[in-house]
């Protein structure tokens, strides 16, 4: 076909670019749940423990929100349903790939250099999709393999990443879609995300009701491509008709982007664009106002998904200590933790530890979007007035750095204020859960020195400072599980970071990551100063 010519050299130039950034993210989302296999061995040896725990999580409302509805007690079932939650970052990763590929490509124009080649009209968007549809049967694949080394039965891990891979098949087509209908790869990916979370809310409301005794609205979770990815049930009944829907959806929106591409002219969306004021506002006479108007949008959207989270996740501290004050087995197991409250404090820090990991990808959005302003031509206008490089990179800087502290302060808050309010002691929970959050920004901030340091010296390469942050979440997630040596682990900044709640606080590591992320960024702007601009 005419329209597809090329789609195979741009699958190859889709490799070469994402050479780096597809295959971290492919990995780590393939291989996490190995960490899963190993916690719950160890913290349930016995089936008897496993089912104690299996009866009382499976009617939990905060656990069933957050990783799905549990059908049984074995080790896969139980490993399967704390990856509950992977589903929605694998099609939150396949989301962001096709719009990078697609609309992200329009907008800087590089899709009608292409198309003036011998190129199809819907050789882009193939690319894409077949691309990101091929990472995700890899992930699937991988995942698979990860849990039959475990020793867990192979017909359930083949369903438990087939399920996996699927869903990130129908949000890669969904991302297809959204990508016809505006003119801003911006609008797009909040097109596709929106969509993505109201499957992820529809999973939660059918799954909470199936959970009364009436299951009034549990067909909600049938509208979800995340609720089919949990419905085929792994190491359990391995149901895999529900993959099916999934493809019968790709089908359907696979086949809606091709038409809706083939409608509207390139670089245009089918949705008009809002215009906008003829004079800009008094208000955008700085830099630093600009960077505002550029990065409110995106500070406030991770601000609103943190705190959201971060009640759901203090909302299940107390439930921690339930579940195991009447085994006395289990309660042995966590005496050395310091009893139920110790075991409280170690969920409490952990997971703060793995809010840190996440608010470190949005430092690196917000970094890499000096990048996205040089590349799109945007930031030679700001510069060819008075403004110097300095001023305009710490314009934006001002909120990869800061904008972490109020993501995490807004979660800290969040959570202390909903785990204070389950334990009746608000006083004392939220300034010790708020610490904890507040103590992971040094961490977060060497992370985003990494990317300006890589903005500034290798402009090209500057998407590799995803890299580290994958590498701190496998340490953080899978590396004890993997055996890896201490000074392995300690290349991470988070290993540094004192555990709080309940830990020791130390000044002294803290002092020494604030101090490298200086250095870092000072060398990052000190390359930026000498180099050319732009660089493409």
């Amino acid at each position: 076909m005419k329209e597809l010519t090329g789609t195979g050299k741009l699958i190859r130039l889709i490799l070469r670019r994402d050479r780096w950034l597809m295959p971290l993210w492919v990995l780590f989302l393939g291989l996490v749940p190995i960490s899963y296999v190993a916690t719950i061995n160890e913290l349930f040896p016995t089936a008897a423990g496993r089912q104690e725990y299996a009866g009382a999580s499976a009617h939990n409302a905060g656990f069933v929100a957050l990783y799905g509805p549990l059908s049984g007690s074995s080790l896969g079932e139980l490993v399967a349903w704390r990856a509950g939650f992977l589903p929605v970052m694998i099609g939150l990763f396949s989301i962001l790939t096709v719009i990078r590929h697609t609309r992200t490509e329009e907008e800087a124009g590089r899709r009608e250099l292409l198309g003036a080649t011998v190129t199809g009209r819907h050789a882009g968007l193939a690319a894409a999709l077949i691309t990101t549809l091929a990472a995700n049967a890899v992930l699937g694949a991988i995942l698979a393999a990860g849990m039959i080394g475990q020793g867990l039965p192979t017909a359930g891990s083949w369903a438990l990443g087939a399920g996996f891979a699927s869903t990130g098949w129908v949000f890669a087509a969904t991302a297809a879609v959204a990508a016809q209908l505006t003119s801003g790869a911006g609008s797009a990916r909040g097109i596709a995300i929106t969509i993505l979370g109201t499957a992820y809310a529809l999973r939660v409301a059918g799954d909470i009701s199936d959970l009364s005794a009436s299951g009034t609205l549990s067909w909600l979770s049938w509208l979800s491509p995340i609720g089919w990815a949990h419905r085929m049930y792994p190491y359990g009944q391995d149901e895999w008709w529900p993959l099916a829907l999934a493809v019968g959806v790709i089908v359907v929106l696979t086949t809606a982007a091709v038409a809706l591409s083939a409608r509207r002219d390139i670089g245009a969306g089918l949705l008009p664009p809002r215009l906008g004021p003829a004079t800009a506002a008094p208000g955008l006479r700085s830099p630093l106002a600009l960077a505002w108007r550029l990065h409110r949008g995106l500070l406030a959207g991770w601000t609103a998904g943190f705190v959201a989270l971060a009640v759901v996740m203090g909302y299940l501290a107390a439930g921690i200590g339930d579940l195991v004050r009447d085994n006395k087995e289990m309660m042995d197991i966590f005496a050395r933790l310091g009893g139920v409250e110790g075991l409280i404090d170690n969920y409490l820090a952990g997971t703060l530890g793995l809010f840190g990991l996440v608010a470190s990808a949005y430092a690196i959005q917000a970094t890499l979007r000096l990048r996205e302003e040089e590349t799109s031509g945007r930031a030679e206008p700001v510069l060819g007035t008075a403004i110097g490089r300095i001023r305009w990179a710490g314009s934006h800087l001002a909120f990869s750095l800061l904008g972490p502290a109020v993501v995490l302060a807004a979660a800290g808050l969040a959570m202390g204020l909903t785990h204070g309010l389950n334990t009746g002691d608000v006083g004392r929970e939220v300034p010790r859960v708020l610490a904890g959050a507040m103590v992971q920004l040094p961490a977060v901030w060497v992370l985003a020195a990494i990317t300006v340091l890589l903005f500034g010296a290798l402009p090209r390469l500057a998407a590799i400072g995803w890299g580290p942050l994958v590498i701190c979440l496998l340490f953080g997630l899978v590396g004890t599980a993997m055996g890896l040596d201490q000074r392995v682990l300690d290349i991470s900044p988070f290993t540094h970071l004192p555990r709080l709640p309940g830990g020791e606080f130390g000044v002294a590591p803290l002092v020494w990551l604030v101090a490298i992320a200086a250095g870092v960024t000072a060398a990052g702007l000190t390359t930026l100063r000498r180099r050319d601009l732009p660089t493409t």
